[in-house]
């Protein structure tokens, strides 16, 4: 089985499309290929762009009738066991506005079960299996097992944290080659500042979750465009972990001691580069030589460095014991740091304006969102098809998109990750959807080639 999977899911038609004409469509016997056409009487389609059939790219197809449970038994559901041994599982929602990304994704209806949304139904199983484990007495450590939830939304270059009032956060690459997600800088009291990190909530009830997740959802961009009233402007990011409110105070313990080192190294930068400056002039050729009425003091340079330096050792420590507080709690529970991610991308149509049937073209401000969101796409696709055929070099750096995935795609590499390609099989969207299910192709044929391997 491939690393990356493709699967291919079809909603009804809506009530406004029920006049149209149904997009035809054939697949294998193992549903690993599908042709589609569309009626012969079209007559907003060129001869050449009304049929089209994909390689044997697909793990499988979900027609109109499958609802969200089925997608889950089917998707989601077989990795859980892998999130349960600390391990990390992706999975994104890709297609064109209305094509049903969100539902499959998020879910609408809270009150089924039978159309949870894939992040609802894996969450209320994974509690459900925490559950379990949490009776077992663990001595009074505080090893009570519960699910950190993060969400945010990627709109351009910045994150926007869902859970934390839609404050908006940066995108950076840290010394360490790490990707971090930063909030603007806080000046606190005492001269400290504080950059907060995206916010993970501690749920341990599957209430507590459902909570989280609703009011995550009501801060989600949207705007009506051309394809959708409530079109996604933005990718959104939801990530599930297991943690313990241990291991939760240990990281905010990091957090702390880097804040508190943020000053003192500012500082201690300002002080170099004041000394250095004061030791060089200008000569009358317009060249910096040493300044011989200032002698670089030195010993200033040295106390600030000092003092930066034992506030760098409290960060490695509280670094060390984070790890110590993660390795003593997975030495009880494999469990402890798997991870969900689910990706709600933005609306694909963006990436090609040539939608068939009446309405307006797209608006300037659609075209700008949509070249980020073009670029975002393709930097994803080539992303996954790098890391599945293991090529040394993955262009993460290609969009903010890609970089934030960075961590969780090189900490997947053993596990199960999934695409849903979401479609629309009203005869006005077939351009769309096949531009979604050639993207598909592409993902999964690079998929197909190591599995071959």
């Amino acid at each position: 089985m491939p690393r990356f999977q493709v699967f291919v899911r079809w909603r009804p038609l809506s009530a406004n499309e029920s006049g149209e004409g149904e997009i035809k469509r054939e697949y294998s016997e193992n549903n690993s290929t599908i042709s589609i056409s569309a009626p012969p009487q079209s007559k907003t389609l060129s001869r050449r762009n009304i049929a089209w059939k994909s390689g044997s790219s697909f793990s499988g197809i979900f027609d109109a009738n499958d609802n969200n449970k089925i997608v889950f038994d089917s998707v989601v559901s077989p990795v859980l066991s892998n999130v349960l041994q600390g391990q990390c599982c992706n999975f994104f929602a890709y297609g064109h506005s209305g094509s049903g990304k969100s539902h499959t994704i998020m879910g609408y209806n809270y009150d089924n079960s039978e159309e949870f949304g894939l992040c609802l139904a894996a969450a209320h199983h994974l509690i459900s299996a925490l559950k379990k484990l949490n009776t077992v007495d663990d001595g009074g450590r505080g090893d009570k097992l519960g699910i950190g939830i993060r969400m945010y939304e990627m709109r351009k270059n910045s994150a926007f944290d869902l859970l934390n009032g839609h404050r908006e956060c940066h995108v950076r690459e840290g010394s360490d080659g790490r990707v971090y997600i930063r909030g603007e800088t806080e000046m606190l009291e005492d001269g400290k500042v504080r950059v907060r990190p995206i916010t993970t909530v501690g749920c341990w009830s599957f209430e507590d979750l459902h909570r989280e997740l609703q009011v995550g959802l009501k801060l989600r961009a949207t705007g009506s465009s051309t394809i959708h009233d409530q079109s996604s402007r933005t990718h959104a990011v939801l990530e599930l972990e297991i943690i313990t409110e241990k291991l939760t105070v240990a990281r905010d313990a990091v957090f702390e001691r880097q804040s508190e080192l943020v000053p003192v190294g500012k500082h201690a930068t300002d002080v170099y580069i004041e000394e250095q400056s004061r030791g060089v002039m200008l000569n009358s050729d317009g060249k910096w030589i040493p300044n011989p009425d200032y002698q670089i003091n030195q010993s200033r340079i040295d106390a600030a460095e000092l003092k930066k330096g034992e506030f760098e050792k409290r960060v490695k420590e509280a670094e060390d014991y984070e790890t110590k507080v993660f390795r003593d709690i997975a030495s009880r529970h494999a469990c402890i740091g798997g991870r969900l991610v689910f990706v709600d991308l933005a609306g694909s149509e963006y990436s090609d304006d040539s939608r068939t049937g009446p309405g307006p073209k797209q608006t300037p401000q659609e075209k700008q969102e949509g070249r980020q969101i073009n670029s975002d796409l393709l930097a994803l696709k080539e992303v996954i098809r790098a890391t599945a055929l293991n090529q040394t070099r993955i262009p993460f750096r290609s969009s903010p998109l890609t970089m934030v995935l960075r961590q969780h795609f090189q900490t997947s590499t053993n596990n199960h990750s999934a695409m849903i390609l979401t479609i629309s099989p009203s005869t006005q969207q077939f351009a769309a959807a096949m531009n979604t299910l050639k993207y598909g192709d592409l993902v999964g044929v690079a998929s197909g080639k190591k599995r071959i391997a």
